[in-house]
């Protein structure tokens, strides 16, 4: 078959194919700074936080795999990707505006239950949402602008994630909303975010839907040279289940080498995502707001009745700064995204990728030099705020964190998008997510127990040990062949002979 070259995209085509990605990131980075705050607000204990956050990972894994076998096969006149990318964002909107308010369903089950429960269903959404992404990125990007477009991509996510995560922190401090909350109730400031969040993740991902016109299949097989008879000739076959089943395990066991390389690069640096997400709100609010672990108790709440004003206060405080903290995070991730690709075609995704990992992993084990409590005022242009010292230096290892977040959102894609058949690339990203979800899942087993019974809930020290695992995954960038590095490798070897 006559394979037709790929049109190269303009910027703002690129753009626009990974717009949406922005408002499913503001959803995130709200969930991933305000999760665990508004589950303790609602009476989890510290150490059973790893296990109310286990639902995102399994979602991704029971979710990404079935949307991209199904997002591979599906065209129809609203396109391949761009149905369930829709579906999964109005599903998100829903399970955003519910999770905050779980207190209202006291009638029907236990507060803290209703908001797993939502942070499951918003969580499957977001995943919903965002497999079809990926792979959207690889249909509509040719092979030469993939850096492009996943370093755009990038952009994006990071945008939305610091927009996210700075928002309960200026509707406190800029609105007047009140950022304390009750025994099992959440914060207004919150409760406002989630809200806004749902809406502004709704309108991004319209925006990519309605002006991203997806291939028609004809085009599509012809820009991947795939034989059309053949494949419409595999997909008019009506397997069973069984036979479906034996076919995914089958993909499993042919999957591409550098995937499984990829996969443990993937264990390493998702394990220690998943900690900073679930702990860093408890590992300030004792490290440098000098709470002592007792007040993440529900036990110990309940014997004391109120909770003293400055100790809520004191937690309220440290809730609304991981949002900076995590937005300057984000922030960087945009930043370094500017320049991703470019350092990686001069010095290559590997390096790029390791270095990344390497900075994130210090910048991790560095949270535990800055402790001094004495209150330093900070003039935030929008309004000015009073925290410890060591929270204000915390802003300094979020530029490592940064990178790293950054070279992990686009690196092991466009590494993995060179290895991947072209009409199987969706269940292939959703198999991916594997990588994403099994690390998040055993962190989630293992984090609470080896909080509880090796660090005595202090949280600092747990953050230490996802900084390890971090600086493992940069080692193990070095054992991933990337194919595109081989070829020009190769290339420059034959042009110097």
């Amino acid at each position: 078959m006559k394979q037709t070259s790929q049109p190269r995209l303009s910027f703002w085509q690129v753009w626009n194919v990974s717009f949406g990605f922005l408002g499913v990131q503001f959803g995130f980075a709200l969930q991933n700074a305000n999760a665990s705050r508004i589950l303790s607000d609602l009476g989890a204990d510290l150490h059973s936080l790893s296990y109310f956050w286990i639902v995102a990972p399994l979602m991704g894994l029971i979710v990404q795999p079935i949307v991209g076998a199904a997002s591979d096969r599906t065209w129809n006149r609203f396109g391949r990707r761009n149905p369930y990318i829709l579906f999964g964002a109005i599903a998100a909107a829903v399970g955003m505006g519910f999770m905050p308010n779980a207190s209202i369903a006291v009638a029907i089950m236990a507060p803290m239950l209703f908001g797993g429960l939502m942070l499951a269903i918003m969580d499957g959404a977001f995943n919903v949402t965002m497999q079809p992404f990926r792979a959207l990125v690889s249909d509509m990007v040719p092979a030469e602008q993939r850096n492009l477009g996943y370093s755009i991509q990038s952009l994006l996510i990071n945008i939305g994630a610091v927009m996210g995560s700075i928002l309960p922190f200026l509707l406190t401090n800029v609105i007047g909303l009140e950022n304390t909350a009750r025994a099992g109730e959440v914060a207004p400031s919150v409760i406002w975010a989630f809200y806004l969040g749902a809406s502004v993740l709704f309108i991004s991902v319209l925006w990519t839907v309605f002006r991203t016109k997806e291939y028609s299949p004809k085009d599509y097989n012809a820009y991947k040279g795939i034989d059309e008879s053949s494949l419409q000739q595999e997909q008019a076959e009506n397997k069973s289940l069984s036979q479906r089943i034996h076919g995914f395990f089958e993909l499993l066991k042919s999957m591409p080498k550098t995937m499984k390389q990829l996969a443990v690069v993937q264990f390493f640096s998702w394990f220690a995502l998943f900690i900073m997400w679930v702990y860093t709100t408890p590992a300030i609010t004792q490290h440098m707001w000098g709470v002592d672990p007792k007040w993440f108790d529900p036990h110990y709440l309940a014997s004391v009745g109120d909770i003293p004003e400055h100790i809520a206060l004191a937690k309220g405080a440290a809730g609304d700064w991981v949002g900076i903290i995590f937005a300057a995070y984000s922030l960087f991730a945009a930043i370094f995204s500017i320049f991703l690709s470019k350092i990686a075609d001069r010095i290559g995704r590997k390096l790029t990728y390791s270095i990344s990992l390497l900075l994130g992993g210090l910048s991790y084990m560095s949270f535990l030099l800055f402790q001094d409590s004495q209150l330093v005022t900070v003039n935030l242009l929008i309004t000015q705020v009073e925290v410890p010292t060591g929270a204000l230096e915390l802003l300094l290892p979020m530029a490592g964190i940064g990178i790293a977040w950054a070279a992990i959102l686009a690196m092991p894609y466009a590494i993995l998008s060179e290895s991947l058949p072209a009409q199987k690339t969706g269940v292939y990203m959703g198999i991916f997510n594997f990588t994403i979800a099994a690390p998040q899942i055993v962190s989630a087993l293992l984090a609470g127990p080896m909080l509880a019974n090796l660090f005595d809930n202090y949280a600092i020290y747990i953050i230490v040990l996802a900084g390890v695992f971090m600086v493992l995954g940069s080692i193990s960038v070095y054992f991933v062949t990337d194919h595109e590095e081989e070829a020009l490798s190769a290339a420059d070897l034959a042009n110097a002979g």
